[in-house]
């Protein structure tokens, strides 16, 4: 993405002879014929750079580079006059500016001093992003919430984080089980070797053996090289696996190998090589059903399962959502934290939302409303699907027992059974589309349907 720069002179010849300048360079250039207008354009838009006479009606540009190092000090700042003084020059670097340049100049006197002033910049944000994200490795900061359910969290994780035991993390997709994963290893004394991440239903049946434990060179069409895989690349460190559940069940017998005896043998290997890794698993299936329909090793889970963490759904923790968004806003449209930045209508609406997609939904929410450019979140930059929404009646509350007592186990299989004959309605008979409406695998699908002899095939 090319730098924004924005042009401000009082003088039209010499704003868009910048602009024709710098945009030759391949930046992006806005103008503004003073400080005032420079000021408003800058309420709508963010800047890398801004090149301002110091000389000009109204506000100087003295005054705009304050008022822009208040508002915005990342943004680089270049000032140009046609007077020499040494007492502006030293005025104008004292309050922020990257240089100062005199009319009139030359052509590659501005290109060098733009290049290096954006340099600067870069190098500047790219440092904060580092301590940024050093300061979050050793926090729980990945996480946002105060509920009763994500301080459980956080206490489970500062017991664990420092023991070799492997954790499962249990969950809804967009609970932020990965950055709980992250919390443990970067609170544990595996801190400084690599943490490596990969999601185990995103790779291919063929390739995923060679992902995780590498291969040598010719064992199969197109392995030129040896090549490591992630369990010797995450040497000391921690690998997470996401979506454990979608493991094929001949590569599981190999993962309890490796969990037993610490070492693995790459594809097509003939040495076995060491398994100093901590694993984290993690799956939003439920791994016990998965144990009982077969399509998951029960000794594997159990190896796994040393120390489970439940990541809680977002629709269980409401009292979240507004730190949750503050934290989101910031993310994305460099919020300083003061004033408004939702109305108590759009807060409501996102509280009795239930959030199928969880914490990653409501932060998709958030980014399209800044993206937008709602400087304040209201109920007309939400989704008609968040406005609109109604809460079903609580059904199974409102249940109670007959006097004479009740079948409860005939009860569950007759609601077992409408809505596998709803989920097959709804999907068309596709049982693959079917299972995922009722959030299961397709081997537990299969299972409940053989149990009521509808699975024909």
């Amino acid at each position: 993405m090319s730098a924004k720069i924005l042009v401000v002179d009082d003088e039209l010849s010499m704003r868009e002879f910048l602009a024709i300048l710098l945009e030759g360079e391949g930046y992006t250039v806005d103008q503004a014929s003073g400080a005032e207008e420079a000021l408003l354009s800058m309420e709508d838009k963010s800047y890398d750079l801004v090149i301002s006479d110091v000389s000009m009606p109204g506000l100087d540009g003295i005054a705009l580079l304050e008022r822009i190092k208040s508002r915005s000090p990342e943004t680089a700042v270049l000032m140009i006059t046609a007077f020499t003084t040494a007492e502006q020059a030293v005025e104008a670097m004292k309050l922020g500016a990257y240089d100062y340049i005199a009319k009139p100049f030359r052509v590659e006197e501005v290109k060098v001093l733009v290049a290096n002033a954006l340099e600067k910049r870069s190098l500047v944000e790219e440092n904060r992003r580092l301590k940024a994200e050093v300061q979050e490795r050793f926090s729980f900061s990945g996480l946002i919430g105060k509920s009763k359910e994500m301080r459980e969290v956080y206490e489970l994780i500062e017991k664990v984080a420092g023991s070799t035991a492997n954790i499962l993390i249990q969950g809804e997709s967009g609970t932020g089980k990965e950055l709980a994963a992250k919390a443990i290893h970067y609170n544990s004394p595996r801190r400084s070797a690599p943490f490596l991440a990969v999601n185990c239903g995103a790779i291919p049946e063929t390739l995923i053996e060679s992902e995780l434990f590498g291969h040598a060179r010719g064992s199969f069409t197109g392995a030129i090289s040896d090549r490591p895989g992630l369990f010797e690349q995450a040497y000391g460190g921690t690998l997470f696996l996401d979506e454990i559940g979608e493991v094929p069940l001949q590569l599981q017998t190999k993962l309890l190998r490796v969990l037993q005896e610490r070492e693995f043998r790459p594809v097509g290997g003939t040495s076995s090589v060491k398994a100093e890794v901590r694993i984290v698993a993690a799956s939003n299936r439920n791994l016990e059903e998965q144990v009982q329909d077969g399509s998951f090793r029960e000794d594997l889970f159990y190896r796994l399962n040393v120390v489970q963490v439940k990541m809680p759904a977002l629709r269980d923790r409401t009292e979240d959502v507004l730190p949750l968004v503050e934290h989101f806003y910031r993310k994305y449209s460099h919020w300083s934290g003061a004033g408004e930045i939702i109305t108590p209508q759009a807060l409501q609406l996102l509280m009795s939302y239930p959030f199928p997609g969880n914490v990653r939904e409501l932060e998709n929410l958030v980014e399209r409303c800044v993206v937008l450019g709602s400087r304040v979140i209201t109920a007309e930059c939400l989704p008609a699907k968040v406005r609109d929404y109604q809460a079903a009646p609580p059904a199974a509350e409102a249940f109670e027992i007959p006097e004479g007592g009740m079948d409860l186990q005939g009860y569950l299989d007759t609601l077992e059974y409408r809505m596998l004959v709803q989920a097959l309605e709804r999907s068309g008979g596709v049982k693959k589309r079917a299972a995922s409406l009722l959030g299961l695998t397709f081997r537990s699908f299969r299972y409940r349907l053989a149990k009521f002899g509808m699975d024909d095939d």
